[in-house]
Parts: structure tokens; sequence; C-alpha cells
């Protein structure tokens, strides 16, 4: 039978990517000139939030951001050991898309692709410019040196799509990426991130992207709704016919581009402790900016409390990169049996 054997969630933000301390001053730098910072459901320019908040002057120094920095890197080096070991012949990998490559066309609330493979491409130089300062030198970190067509696992994503359907999830099927905001038909960044940085650029296994609108109005999916979807996934994936070992992936998150510790220590929690009413209760005024992305995390969740699979490791930094509490919640957790 087709089995659920792991999981992972980690952050996919840009400070992940592009070392500290100069590339995270830089997008702090970004973050004072903002008007609209969102925390705790309200939207504050940069000196409103600052006049709200505590003092992080003690998290952005030099020190203080390289071990932070240090850290995440380790913690990701350790996920990649921790899906080499589970020998998974298919990754779902659940991410949302920042209108790279679905646009107003295209919002559905989920949606799942059942192709035969998907074009992972790397960016040109005139798109690189265009990018806002410090990220293109992230971005790098998203995309091979060359196309790579990747492979998918159609029937898979089919028997996902039909076997959601039937349990009264309007689930979109798509089976061609679209030419998107970069006009060159990529995977976006929370998938490629995956196979750079975890499976290596060389990686032949094949995945089943699932997509969460977790930004954009007028639908995004409530956490019940995610949660919900994400048990309902696990029990398509058990039904599958064959013999394969399924890994899931959460791709994004966690709190950003306003770190909030309280949220994210609860969900944490909640993960560890399969609190269902807590994960189907994340209110949507927490659910901004790029803390929307946690949705992907609560429908993994989801999937691993259908199946069995206990959170086995946790490894939390909050990258601070402004002394108003700007900057990117890392996360990376692993699923496994006890």
């Amino acid at each position: 039978m087709t089995e659920i054997v792991a999981g992972f969630g980690t952050s996919h933000g840009p400070q992940l990517k592009a070392a500290p301390p100069e590339a995270w001053e830089t997008r702090g730098t970004a973050d004072r000139r903002s008007k609209g910072l969102k925390f705790r459901g309200g939207t504050y320019t940069f000196d409103e939030l600052r006049a709200e908040r505590e003092d992080f002057s003690h998290e952005i120094t030099h020190d203080v951001m390289q071990r932070r920095w240090d850290s995440c890197q380790g913690s990701m080096d350790a996920v990649a050991e921790y899906i080499k070991a589970q020998d998974v012949d298919v990754l779902v990998i659940v991410s949302s898309d920042h209108k790279e490559t679905y646009g107003d066309e295209w919002l559905a609330p989920f949606s799942v692709f059942w192709g035969d493979e998907v074009a992972h491409v790397p960016f040109t130089q005139e798109q690189l410019d265009e990018m806002a300062p410090g990220l293109a030198e992230a971005a790098m970190g998203d995309v091979p040196d060359h196309t790579i067509m990747r492979p998918t696992h159609r029937a898979l994503g089919k028997h996902i799509i039909q076997s959601t359907q039937a349990e009264d999830f309007d689930t979109g099927a798509t089976e061609i990426i679209p030419a998107g905001r970069y006009e060159n038909y990529s995977i976006p960044h929370g998938f490629g991130f995956i196979y750079q940085r975890f499976m290596g650029e060389d990686s032949t296994i094949p995945m089943v992207p699932i997509f969460i609108n977790t930004f954009w109005e007028p639908n995004p999916p409530s956490a019940k709704r995610c949660y919900d979807f994400g048990r309902a996934v696990g029990r398509a994936i058990q039904s599958f016919p064959g013999d394969l070992r399924v890994g899931v992936v959460a791709s994004g998150g966690l709190s950003h581009f306003v770190i909030d510790e309280k949220l994210d220590t609860e969900f944490i929690e909640a993960m560890k402790n399969h609190d269902a009413e807590y994960l189907s209760s994340v209110p949507a005024s927490e659910m901004h900016s790029g803390a929307s992305e946690l949705r992907n995390w609560i429908a993994v969740a989801g999937i691993a409390d259908e199946v069995g699979l206990q959170v086995t490791n946790v490894d939390y930094e909050p990258c601070y990169r402004t002394e108003a509490g700007t900057g990117n919640a890392m996360g990376f957790v692993t699923w496994g049996r006890a």
C-alpha cells in the first residue's frame, strides 16, 4: 500500500539564501520605507510599528544575525539528511504562489498539478536587475543555473484531485504551468527551493505540487478549511494504488515580515500536540503577509495527523532585521513515526 512515511516543513524566506548581516540589513532598509507592515490584524508604517513594539536593537547586531544564520544553515543541512534517509519515491509539496505563476486569472483556494513534468528555470540577468534590493541574491538560491525539467507524478496528482473532490473540496486541477510573471513557465520559488536546498539540484524524485492561495484576496481558505483539506489529502495519498513511499512538505512561513514569536510558539506547540482545535482556528487576521503561509503548514499538519505522524524535531530562529521587529521567523520541522 502507498504510505506517507515522513514530512518536513521549512521556511523559504530570502534571509535563508543570502548571507547576513549585509543582505539582511538591505532588506531592513526596505522595511523602514514601508507603510504596509502587517502585525496582529493591524497595518503599520515602520515608525508606527516601532512605537507599538519593544525595541529589538539587540537582535540586529552582527554577532546575533550571524549566529542565527549559522543555526538556520545547520538546521537545513539536518533536514536534508533526514529526507535522504527516508528513501521516498514521491514528494507532495504544499506551498503558495506569490503571483509568480498564477495571476488574477486563477486564484483557486487549493489547486493540484497533475501534469508529467514542470520546468525549473533560472532567472535572466535582466530579471535579477529588476528585483528589489536584496532579493536578487536570494532568488539565486531558488533556481538552477540551467533549465531542468523536473518529473511530477501525474497519477498521484490526479488521484488527489479526484479523491478530495469526492470529499466536497472543489480542488483546482492544473496540468500546465502558465508563463507567469517572468514569462518562463517555471515552477515558483516555494517549490524550487526544496530541490535546490534540500533534495539536491540533480534530484530526479518526482513531486506533486499543491498550491494554496495563502496571500490573495478575496478567497484565501480559512485555517479550518486548510486543516480539513490536509486530512483529505492524507486519506487520498494512502488510498492510492501501489506501493509508494511518500514524503509531504510544507514550504513557507513562519511569521513574517513582522516576526511574532508568540504566534510561532503557539503554532509549533499545536503541531507537536496534534491540537486540531488550535490549528483549525488560527484567525485570518493573523495570517497576513508572509505569515499567510502558515496555511501551508496547517494543511501538512492535517496530513500528519490523519496518518499518525509525530513531530520528531523542531528548530526555530526568529531572524530579525530591524529594531521594530521586522524580519522572518524561520522554522524547520520534521514529522515521522514515533
